[in-house]
């Protein structure tokens, strides 16, 4: 048992066991690909975020170093409770956990993120952007700016 007191060990067990079990449930649902755009676990980067395919694939990238982030998390939870160690002690064995399980868990995101980024982007529908895209009447680039919706003869085309 630590020699470091409970109020101090039990906070940061319950720290590192929250973070082991949120970055397991994102590892699991993740390499499932169960995990949806609106959950908040798993790979949120715009890379990840621009289709489902691409959220699908970072997270599943991700899920085996999330896995790792997990299990660094849950042992050192248990070390800190566990172990021996002077209160000093304790506090370094939970803060080199803590950082070595987040650190894991950035290291996910940015391979995720680096998957995602090698899906295509799916195009945009015409007139998608709140109906103020072009319709499809081949007006060119400069859109239908130009355009006078009460002038015939623009309407039909022929002002160009």
């Amino acid at each position: 048992m630590s020699n470091a007191p409970l109020l101090l060990t039990i906070p940061m067990t319950l720290l590192l066991a929250i973070l082991a079990v949120a970055a397991a449930v994102m590892a699991k649902r993740g390499a499932a690909g169960t995990l949806q755009r609106t959950d908040r676990l798993g790979v949120h980067t715009p890379a990840a975020m621009a289709s489902d395919d691409a959220f699908a694939l970072a997270n599943r990238v991700a899920a085996p170093v999330a896995t790792g982030a997990a299990v660094v998390a849950a042992v050192i939870a248990v070390l800190v409770l566990v172990l021996p160690l002077s209160t000093a002690g304790t506090l370094t064995v939970f803060l080199v956990g803590l950082a070595g399980s987040m650190a894991l868990l950035v290291a996910a995101g940015v391979l995720g993120d680096r998957a995602a980024r090698q899906v295509p982007i799916p195009a945009r529908k015409p007139g998608s952007a709140g109906g103020a895209g072009c319709s499809g009447c081949a007006c060119g680039g400069g859109g239908c700016a130009g355009i006078s919706r009460t002038d015939p003869a623009a309407a039909t085309g022929q002002g160009h």
